[in-house]
């Protein structure tokens, strides 16, 4: 009985510490994101077209926290808001350094006009 109350135990904690990283890699993409966001602008050429659209962008980021290198994922419909979002990680320079190493998160950016 001992033994399967010290597995439980073990099992208990496993989870725990995996519930834990999990909500840590989270806390860090919200903010990675957040930093990101704050770089970005609307091109003059789209507002002037009326673009608007979404992109998504695909981020790698080296242990340290640099920007190493980005790829669309999802374009927007407009090759403006498509170049602004690959050219926003790398405005961002570097981010907090990610908790498990080296990693890539996806990015969603918007552009709509009022």
């Amino acid at each position: 009985m001992k033994t399967f109350a010290r597995l439980a135990l073990g099992v208990t904690a496993l989870a725990l510490s995996a519930t834990t990283a999990f909500a840590q890699a989270a806390d860090w993409q919200k903010q990675v994101s957040r930093i990101i966001a704050s770089k970005q602008t609307y091109p003059r050429t789209a507002q002037m077209r009326g673009e608007e659209g979404t992109a998504r962008v695909k981020v790698y980021i080296g242990a340290g926290g640099a920007i190493e290198r980005t790829e669309l994922v999802s374009a927007s419909g407009s090759t403006s808001l498509d170049k602004e979002a690959l050219a926003m990680p790398t405005r961002a320079g570097t981010v907090p350094p990610p908790p498990g190493g080296a990693t890539a998160v996806i990015v969603p950016f918007t552009w709509k006009l009022m």
